[in-house]
């Protein structure tokens, strides 16, 4: 359990520092995302991807962070408060003009073989659509 906790706290740590490399160096080579209210992607080359496209859009700092984790450590969940800015508009969603929103998320993990295979999280988006209209 505390190796898991270690390992999604890095995480955290990683993203709240920008840096994209260190959070894929967590993560397993076939590391399965599910995106909220979207489709899942698999493998690093598209979470890859998804990091640079999300350093287009938005600027974001967790904060409040909470990890839970079972007693096998194969399972982890983390509660947040995401804190960010709207840079530049994402398809489909409203014009960004330098909003600013605070979101609370959750995140739910699978570790194998002391790296992160799965990363799905949750959010209201219909909150966030709010905050940025």
């Amino acid at each position: 359990m505390a190796a898991t906790e270690t390992l999604i706290r890095s995480y955290y740590a990683a993203f709240n520092a920008g840096d994209a490399e260190a959070m894929l160096a967590l993560l397993t080579d076939d590391v399965a995302h599910d995106i909220n209210q979207g489709a899942r992607e698999t493998g690093k080359g598209a979470f890859r991807s998804f990091l640079a496209r999300m350093a287009i859009h938005y600027r974001e700092e967790l904060r409040d962070i909470v990890v839970l984790c079972e007693s096998s450590g194969l399972r982890a969940a983390a509660e947040f408060t995401v804190h960010g800015t709207y840079l530049a508009t994402d398809a489909g969603l409203p014009e960004a003009v330098g909003q600013t929103y605070v979101l609370p998320v959750g995140a739910f993990f699978e570790v194998r073989d002391g790296l992160i295979a799965r990363v799905t999280n949750y959010y209201n988006l219909e909150d966030w659509t709010a905050q940025v209209s």
